[in-house]
């Protein structure tokens, strides 16, 4: 992982954020949150949206349970704190404030699991066109994460969506068949992906 020779002025140009999540950068702060810069990886983790994508049987018990209740954006700022809620955390105050106006410009969306009216879980992430970035993911409750993401990548198959880039290769993400990419494959996947005419939710969902 690289950072770009340009530091990140927070002037919140949504048109320059976007354009920044489209060319494959993401944002980051350093651990004590002061240095917010854009970043780029010479691989990228994809969430594959195919018969690829899988997950353990004992997941698809607690699915047909129906436990869990799905949301979007019914408790944004709440997905963006529980996000940011661990001892070392690349997601500074002036990123959440990104986020938040990134929300209000239609791009920032969170994808929430509730239990009892109890948020449990979600997923914060950025939809350009077809293409859907995950940030981050936090749980409340047990399982709550990994319910949120397969109820996610049943939405995304359902809007349409091409990619689902989750970024960096983790232990739980390979458990749903998430595969590395090198930049340069990604690049013209995303490039793809943004030009397509997808809506993550509809206005008033």
């Amino acid at each position: 992982m690289g950072k770009t020779t340009d530091s990140f002025t927070p002037e919140y140009d949504i048109a320059a954020l976007v354009a920044g999540y489209s060319r494959g950068y993401f944002l980051m702060a350093d651990e004590a949150g002061r240095d917010l810069g854009w970043y780029f990886s010479r691989e990228r983790t994809l969430i594959p949206l195919d018969h690829r994508f899988r997950y353990p049987k004992s997941l698809r018990r607690i699915l047909n349970q129906n436990r869990f209740q799905v949301a979007i954006n019914r408790a944004f700022l709440e997905v963006v704190e529980g996000c940011a809620d661990r001892e070392t955390t690349w997601i500074s105050q002036e990123l959440k404030d990104i986020y938040w106006e990134l929300y209000r410009a239609g791009y920032a969306y969170s994808f929430e699991t509730w239990v009892d009216d109890q948020l449990a879980g979600g997923v914060l992430g950025i939809a350009i066109g077809g293409a859907f970035i995950g940030e981050s993911m936090f749980y409340n409750v047990a399982d709550a994460s990994k319910v949120a993401m397969v109820k996610l990548v049943e939405h995304l198959r359902s809007r349409h969506f091409l990619l689902f880039d989750a970024q960096m290769m983790n232990p739980h993400l390979a458990r749903f068949g998430a595969y590395n990419v090198r930049d340069r494959h990604y690049e013209l996947m995303l490039a793809q992906a943004t030009q397509q005419p997808c809506l993550f939710c509809a206005k008033f969902e």
